[in-house]
């Protein structure tokens, strides 16, 4: 027999994860036949010395899933003890639900927010040199140079000066 679920009694709820398990969670949640949706964002980072693009949640230790609220809908049971999730998100005794409208928007962004990645820094940024003959030197980040320097303004003998650095070699000046 084939259970037919009415489309308005579903809704989207959040999920809280642990840390670093959204990957995890989602997978496991989906393998138990439950909708879910986690929105990615590529961003830079820094890899053995090297700037490459990555996925990372959009909503760090959060997911959203599809559930039927009513009777004969699946049970919502099996959710807590899912490998990778911390509980479902409730305000009080009532799920956190998400309006449709929120989830569909995030998922028509999708192509954009993964296309264009977050930069490891943007322009004008202040930043620490943590290695070479400028340790410690505040510089001004300005762009990429090709896959493997970050072109850089510091101050030096009260001149701006330009210098081309590999990116390993610099920390945000705000201690990230």
């Amino acid at each position: 027999m084939i259970q037919i679920t009415d489309k308005s009694t579903m809704h989207w709820y959040v999920i809280h994860t642990k840390p670093k398990e959204e990957q995890r969670a989602l997978r496991n949640l989906e393998q138990q036949g439950y909708e879910c949706y986690l929105p990615l964002l590529a961003v830079e980072k820094l890899r053995k010395g090297v700037i490459s693009v990555i996925e990372e949640p959009l909503f760090a230790r959060y997911l959203f899933i599809r559930l039927d609220a009513s009777q004969s809908g699946k049970s919502w049971a099996p959710i807590r003890s899912t490998l990778g999730v911390s509980r479902l998100v409730t305000f009080g005794i009532e799920p956190a639900r998400v309006d449709e409208q929120l989830v569909e928007t995030l998922r028509a962004q999708k192509e954009s927010l993964c296309t264009l990645p977050q930069s490891l820094f943007t322009k004008d940024e202040r930043l620490i040199i943590t290695d070479g003959p400028f340790t410690g030197l505040e510089a001004i980040y300005q762009m990429h140079d090709g896959e493997s320097r970050a072109m850089v303004l510091i101050n030096l003998l009260n001149k701006t000066v330009q210098l081309k650095i590999a990116p390993d070699k610099l920390r945000k000046a705000n201690g990230e």
